[in-house]
C-alpha cells in the first residue's frame, strides 16, 4: 500500500468515526432539549435517554478521536431551567 492509499484509508476512518459522533450528539442535543422542556413546563421528565445516549458518545470516544460527553443529572437540567428564566 503507497502512502497515499494509507494516508487517504486513515483520512476515510477519521471522517467516519466523526460523522458517527455528529449523528449522536445530535440525538443527545434532542433529547436534552426534550427533557429542558419538560421540566419548563413543570412535567416529569427523565434523563436516561440523555445518559444512554452519552454512554454510546463515550464508547464511541475510545475508539478514535472524538470528545466524550458528561452524564447529566436532574438537577443539572432544573438549574438550566432555573437560569433561563
Amino acid at each position: 500500500m503507497s502512502v497515499h492509499e494509507a494516508i487517504t484509508k486513515h483520512t476515510r476512518k477519521q471522517n467516519a468515526h466523526l460523522e458517527q459522533f455528529l449523528k449522536l450528539e445530535e440525538q443527545r442535543e434532542q433529547a436534552i432539549d426534550e427533557a429542558v422542556r419538560l421540566c419548563a413546563e413543570g412535567r416529569p421528565f427523565s434523563v436516561e435517554t440523555i445518559n444512554a445516549i452519552t454512554g454510546e458518545i463515550n464508547a464511541h470516544a475510545t475508539q478514535g478521536i472524538s470528545p466524550t460527553r458528561v452524564y447529566v443529572t436532574p438537577a443539572m437540567i432544573e438549574d438550566f431551567v432555573r437560569r433561563s428564566k
